[in-house]
């Protein structure tokens, strides 16, 4: 009986190496099927080394799957877009595209769901369902990119889920999204997001092969704020971050992104930013501030804005390099913070429970 592989979750190398091994041949023109289908979103089998092969692009279709996710929801501010797309099993994944100046950022999911509770975001509340397949990853940037029509320039694992619960998958998604003979993001343009899992920090730290840049979510001075807001610091406290996040900086010798929620009479004084200062002593980041997006029945409140410029302007003052993420999707629950289902995981639990 023929095998047969999903194309979104091979890299060139592995698909070329799987159809030589199905056929004994076709190394070369399953290559060429794989830039194409990466290139231009489907498979012609247009090129002249096709001619005289045609039996040969047949047979190395008919070990292919090339089905997509679907996309039944489409929603738009004006500007940030926010898609909402269907897995086979009929569970809903979110992805959102950020308009930037420089180009679209896409920010992708990697989980149906979490597990890790973060008492601001709205996926960390829906709880956890399952993990992504690799061509359910790769599938969304693909759907956006060649189904929709959309340019992307960057890709963020910052939607749903958390990358390094679901690291092996995640892992070989960059692998496909840096893969120069695929969809070719290069470092700059590829950040994997991470609340604080510390065995996923070392692994990806001493992980062989071009590594995506890591974005660290800190959310909080203290390791009391912190434990407040991240259950997963009564696993992992501040100070075992710091000495991952230091590890990281030595090995790699690349920069950390430090996210930084801010949180109205949470974590938003200046006394809150001078101990955020005092923590990030010796490490090589750069500060990203995220003003608080609203969550379904709400229990946090949005900082005001003088209380957000001036945490930023006592953060450079004391040398760091600090931004401040504009808010975009609010009004679709496309924000940071903002996606996921509540309603399907009752609804699935409510399911189960009637079994």
């Amino acid at each position: 009986m023929n095998s047969t592989v999903n194309l979104l979750s091979y890299t060139h190398h592995s698909f070329c190496n799987f159809i030589a091994a199905e056929l004994g041949k076709g190394y070369l023109h399953a290559g060429l099927v794989y830039e194409e289908f990466y290139r231009t979103g489907a498979v012609s089998g247009h090129h002249p080394a096709f001619h005289n092969a045609s039996k040969l692009l047949r047979e190395i279709l008919l070990r292919v799957d090339l089905s997509l996710p679907l996309v039944p929801v489409e929603k738009d501010d004006g500007e940030t877009k926010k898609f909402l797309l269907k897995t086979q099993d009929n569970l809903e994944v979110e992805a959102v595209l950020i308009p930037m100046q420089a180009g679209g950022t896409l920010c992708i999911s990697s989980q149906v769901g979490c597990r890790r509770g973060c008492t601001f975001c709205e996926t960390g509340r829906m709880g956890l369902l399952r993990n992504l397949k690799v061509e359910e990853i790769i599938g969304q940037v693909f759907v956006v990119r060649h189904v929709l029509r959309y340019p992307i320039r960057n890709i963020v694992f910052m939607g749903m889920g958390e990358p390094f619960d679901n690291y092996e998958n995640v892992r070989q998604a960059t692998h496909i999204l840096m893969d120069p003979k695929g969809l070719g993001f290069g470092r700059n343009h590829l950040t994997i997001s991470t609340s604080g899992v510390i065995e996923g920090i070392h692994k990806f730290t001493h992980s062989p092969g071009p590594k995506p840049h890591l974005a660290v979510s800190i959310n909080a001075p203290t390791d009391e704020i912190r434990q407040r807001l991240m259950p997963i610091n009564r696993k992992h406290d501040m100070q075992q971050l710091y000495q991952a996040m230091r590890e990281y900086n030595e090995v790699t010798g690349l920069k950390i992104l430090t996210a930084y929620v801010l949180i109205k009479d949470v974590n938003d004084s200046l006394e809150h930013a001078e101990r955020l200062a005092d923590y990030l002593k010796g490490l090589h980041v750069k500060i990203n501030l995220i003003p608080y997006n609203p969550q379904t029945g709400d229990r946090f409140a949005r900082p005001t804005e003088e209380a957000v410029i001036a945490f930023r302007q006592h953060l450079r003052l004391q040398g760091y390099q600090t931004l401040l993420r504009a808010t975009k999707g609010k009004d679709i629950m496309a924000a940071c913070g903002q996606l996921g289902n509540i309603k399907l995981r009752a609804q699935l639990k409510k399911n189960l429970e009637a079994v």
